[in-house]
């Protein structure tokens, strides 16, 4: 029997692995099919795949006539539907806080340093390498003092980023923390970070979805 949710999915897109970390932790079976962003110039501008998805970004979600896109709109889809084990706690203001974190990686801090960011500044600019890592890695500490201080500030977060069970808010951050290495920022300065990325790369959710675990890492 075939898996009802099918991903698209690139094995180091930080998008595509906060969605394996949300259908991981909820427990979900799905298949990938891989959407290389590099090779053959990026198989997500192939016909077949802007058809499916115009944005020709990944992920994309598939759950029978359902095409779904955009991570954080995912892994909502996901909590709507498949509602246990939660992503997001039961009171109002709770969740408005968790989604705030979420938001804070998804929408300020990663949107300034992904992929097709940096090939315009390459391929229409020509702004040199070392250029562009900075570039990264500013956005990524400007980020990351901002989402440290709200989560060593206050008595909310427990062994993740709310309270004791691992949710949205951890789903968006352990990617982020994957790329600020991969562009070689150094993470002395949030060890709240660190230590909620270390209590969640020890559960086998967060393990599974990992990089170099997913069948197209290079």
């Amino acid at each position: 029997m075939h898996p009802a949710l099918t991903l698209y999915s690139y094995w180091r897109s930080s998008a595509a692995y906060r969605v394996r970390i949300g259908l991981n932790l909820k427990g979900l079976e799905y298949a990938i099919v891989p959407v290389h962003l590099v090779r053959d110039g990026g198989q997500q501008h192939a016909p077949a795949y802007a058809a499916l998805n115009p944005q020709q970004l990944v992920p994309a979600l598939r759950d029978g006539p359902h095409l779904l896109t955009q991570s954080l709109a995912i892994l909502d889809y996901l909590e709507e539907t498949r509602p246990a084990p939660p992503l997001l706690p039961a009171e109002p203001a709770a969740r408005a806080r968790v989604r705030a974190l979420a938001q804070l990686v998804a929408c300020d801090v990663h949107p300034l340093n992904n992929l097709r960011v940096l090939q315009f500044f390459d391929r229409h600019w020509h702004v040199p390498q070392s250029e562009r890592d900075d570039w990264v890695q500013h956005w990524i500490h400007t980020g990351f003092t901002a989402l440290e201080a709200q989560l060593a500030g206050t008595g909310q977060s427990g062994r993740f980023c709310y309270g004791d069970a691992p949710g949205l808010a951890d789903c968006c951050l352990v990617p982020q923390l994957y790329n600020a290495r991969r562009f070689g920022l150094p993470l002395d300065g949030f060890p709240t970070l660190l230590r909620i990325e270390a209590a969640c790369l020890a559960l086998p959710a967060f393990d599974a979805a990992r990089p170099e675990n997913q069948p197209d890492a290079a």
